[in-house]
């Protein structure tokens, strides 16, 4: 019998070494399957949002020109996805060319089913292009009520295929930026100053909206013509913005999404209470359209930080950009005369920049890693994401700017005066959004 205990021990031993080699092959599986299927639930969740700006910018504007947001969101996305499938997908994550473009992987070509990593670039080009999507819409609004259809669509190819994919590779995608070691973890500067900045440019070229600027400088304001749509938008946005900034992980088996949900939270709830009451102050009624705006702005300036700020700091920050985007809106409008009818510019271009900067003063290291200027890590980060602000400024307001000058000396970019009379629904699409409702009045 004892010359048999060899074999029975060799036996248990592969017997026990197969099993921990099963036992570590199923954890590694379910962490994919796990990190795969957060990803996706992210990506729906961002792609959400888009039905989330429909609704803010319709309610915002008037209703003689809500099928004409509604196309213009819908078209970006479909455009865009195009677009990025082709070459944007590339340009941000392809083989880094001197720092600042991708050079491979167009038509999703690094994805493959032969292998793990070759699956996960669906799953990842997923989540990636809703973000796409995400900083072509913001533009939408911001040339809403006099923008010809056929012009944004040339404009939504262009940005989703090169204007935002090249900001994405410099920080994202390993680019210069990414080398200098900024942060801007879901994209505070990627995605919505991108879209921000854009939206300036075809703001200032496109010119404001009949009726909006007095000879005298003066601004007459354009209410919008469904406030509780806006509302309804704003909550599926800060729904979304769920998906935006804990889905940035692009790993449900970090736990660090539940710190990153929670200072996603509450910066968007200090931004709404901050601009609340600066507006309260200003003109005596807590204004409901800018408290709205003051949701989205804390949580476009938290964007960039989220995982490197406390719940604290995440506060103030919110605070500061529901405040900063009140002060900015109403500078926009009333001293550089630019109509931005849902105020994009503020909310995303300027929120977007002061959360990137956010990130070099409040970060500290227990959250990611790095401390910014207020936990003793100096001025060299916030020196970086300065730099990366305004290097990202000048590519998106200079690009956007000649595009948008290229389409208005070729195609044409705005609609005749006649027709933003009319209403951009009947004289750009042929319909009406709400067709049998009139309004009267009685003495």
């Amino acid at each position: 019998m004892r010359r048999y205990v060899p074999y029975f021990i060799a036996v248990a031993a592969i017997l026990f070494i197969g099993g921990e080699a099963v036992a570590d092959h199923t954890a590694d599986s379910n962490a994919t399957a796990i990190d795969t299927v957060w990803t996706l639930m992210a990506a729906f969740l961002v792609f959400f949002m888009q039905a989330g700006f429909a609704m803010v910018e319709t309610g915002f504007t008037r209703a003689k020109n809500a099928a004409n947001i509604m196309m213009k969101n819908l078209m970006d996305f479909s455009v865009g996805s195009i677009a990025f499938f082709i070459i944007g997908f590339g340009v941000m994550f392809g083989a880094d060319k001197f720092g600042l473009f991708g050079t491979d992987g167009f038509f999703l070509s690094s994805a493959t089913t032969a292998t793990g990593e070759g699956m996960w670039q669906f799953a990842y080009w997923m989540f990636q292009v809703v973000f796409a999507a995400t900083a072509a819409t913001i533009v939408s609004g911001a040339m809403a009520e006099r923008t010809k259809f056929s012009a944004y669509l040339v404009y939504s190819v262009f940005i989703s295929a090169v204007i935002y994919p090249v900001v994405g590779h410099w920080i994202w995608g390993g680019g210069w930026l990414a080398g200098k070691g900024m942060i801007d973890f879901a994209g505070s500067t990627v995605v919505h100053s991108v879209g921000g900045w854009s939206a300036l440019a075809g703001a200032i070229l496109l010119g404001p909206r009949l009726g909006k600027y007095n000879k005298d400088g003066s601004s007459n304001a354009i209410p919008g013509h469904n406030i509780p749509l806006a509302a309804l938008g704003v909550f599926i946005l800060w729904f979304g913005w769920f998906g935006f900034n804990p889905g940035s992980t692009t790993a449900g088996t970090n736990l660090n999404i539940a710190v990153i949900a929670v200072t996603t939270n509450l910066a968007a709830a200090a931004g709404s209470i901050a601009a609340m009451i600066t507006i309260w102050v200003q003109f005596g009624k807590p204004d409901t359209s800018m408290a709205l705006n003051g949701a989205l702005a804390g949580l476009v300036a938290i964007t960039a930080p989220c995982a490197n700020v406390s719940p604290m700091s995440a506060i103030i920050i919110g605070a500061i950009a529901g405040v900063l985007v009140v002060l900015s809106v109403e500078f926009i409008d009333r001293v550089l005369h630019i109509d931005d009818p849902v105020g994009a510019i503020s909310v995303h271009g300027i929120c977007g920049a002061f959360g990137t900067l956010a990130t070099g003063i409040f970060a500290q290291e227990a959250y990611g890693g790095v401390n910014g200027l207020l936990f003793g890590g100096g001025i060299s980060q916030f020196l970086v994401q300065l730099t990366g602000v305004a290097s990202v400024f000048a590519w998106t307001f200079g690009s956007a700017f000649v595009l948008f000058y290229i389409i208005k000396k070729t195609m044409g970019l705005r609609v005749s005066d006649e027709e933003q009379l009319k209403g951009l629904d009947i004289s750009e699409h042929g319909m009406e959004s709400y067709a049998g409702f009139q309004i009267f009045t009685t003495e």
